[in-house]
């Protein structure tokens, strides 16, 4: 099959995060048996979403003739929703216009994963020195959750990959390293009232106000005394508060107020330090409080993490990647990736190369350019050739 016809079918899949995406895992792993490729279904409890791990030794090599673990390709099958978007064709479905190919996920990151399947079916009928392995997962979109347990079965695996490429829209440029992402909720509990009297009782809202000021008095602080890399363009470490909720009425003082914020950590700050002195700034807030009402508390809760990608740009698995696109330069990105649990937890060394802008991805009418796929596919297509060959005793450490 040819990328086109396996991203037209990748589109009609409506797998918006939380939503079940077996339909898709199916689809992917029934063509690629038809190839005789081992795969793997990794779910999670419901049984309703999960990872799909192939992986293709050729016509030559099995699990135990291969020397070396070879190469992942990488990519998340859930999309972002559509909901609240002026699309002017439609979102689950191809439309080619204008040299561009439209459609939720084009760009982040059906694209790629049209291109890797493609890839596989390729390199299924070639005589490999090196596996080359699928990896697909899962709401990614909420915080890299389904990768997860991947992760974990890929832990006992007795031959991990040697190299991850994660195919995140970077319009193929060689991307080392993005910041890690720890979403937190602020829970502030004050003392209701009526709003006559007012000044008797403790907003919750005006607790979650102070505590948005501390926030954003420890942004300066980051952006003035802060660690500093300027391969990002916001060059230091960030705290974004995106949601606040609370109150029932205009009469009456609420008593609850929740602040679901995010801190976007460069590798030299560690985002447990940073979570402390948070929970310091609303210890002191929160003590200032209790002068009127015992009540007051601010309880602080991670919902959710990932670490981020720092990647020698001096590492084999740069050079190598940079050789298959015949790219000089590195750079890092902005958005976040399941790169920093392959590189942390597995060790496996990863960088970030895809089709497609992320400046198109999780907006209306998001589109990947047929030129960035057809690169995307003669890159893969040098991937292969590179496996017939075998990796170097160097690419192997």
């Amino acid at each position: 099959m040819k990328t086109k016809e396996i991203l037209e079918k990748l589109l009609s899949f409506q797998t918006v995060s939380l939503s079940p995406n077996m339909e898709l895992i199916h689809f992917i792993k029934n063509l690629l048996a038809d190839h005789n490729v081992e795969v793997q279904i990794i779910g999670e409890e419901t049984g309703t979403r999960a990872n799909l791990y192939a992986t293709i030794y050729g016509t030559e090599l099995t699990a135990e003739t291969a020397s070396t673990g070879g190469v992942v390709l990488s990519g998340h099958s859930d999309v972002v929703p559509v909901a609240g978007q002026n699309w002017t064709v439609e979102p689950f479905a191809l439309t080619e216009k204008d040299d561009k190919y439209y459609g939720r996920g084009t760009a982040d990151m059906k694209g790629f994963l049209a291109s890797a399947i493609r890839t596989c079916l390729i390199a299924s009928k070639q005589p490999l020195k090196t596996p080359l392995h699928l990896a697909v997962s899962f709401d990614e979109e909420i915080g890299c959750v389904g990768v997860r347990h991947l992760i974990e079965r890929l832990k006992d695996a007795p031959m991990k990959p040697h190299f991850c490429l994660i195919g995140e829209p970077t319009s193929l440029g060689v991307a080392t390293g993005h910041k890690g992402k720890t979403a937190l909720r602020a829970t502030c509990t004050g003392l209701e009232g009526h709003s006559a009297m007012a000044p008797n009782f403790l907003n919750a809202l005006h607790l979650g106000a102070d505590l948005i000021k501390a926030l954003q008095d420890l942004q300066s602080d980051f952006a003035e005394n802060g660690a500093q890399d300027h391969d990002y363009d916001i060059p230091y470490s960030t705290i974004h508060v995106g949601k606040m909720s609370g109150g029932v009425a205009l009469n009456i003082v609420p008593n609850k107020c929740i602040l679901d914020f995010e801190i976007r950590n460069l590798a030299a700050d560690k985002p447990e330090d940073i979570i402390q002195r948070i929970k310091n700034a609303a210890e002191i807030i929160t003590f200032n409080a209790k002068e009127k009402a015992d009540c007051a508390d601010i309880k602080i809760e991670v919902v959710n993490s990932y670490p981020g990608l720092d990647t020698n740009p001096g590492a084999d698995i740069v050079s190598f990647v940079k050789s298959l696109r015949g790219e000089n330069k590195n750079f890092k990105i902005a958005f976040g990736t399941e790169g920093g649990l392959f590189d942390q937890v597995l060790n496996i060394p990863t960088v970030v190369c895809g089709p497609g802008s992320m400046d198109q991805g999780h907006k209306p009418d998001e589109f990947v350019s047929i030129q960035q796929i057809q690169l995307c596919d003669e890159m893969l297509d040098r991937l292969v050739e590179r496996l017939i060959e075998g990796l170097s005793p160097s690419q192997r450490c």
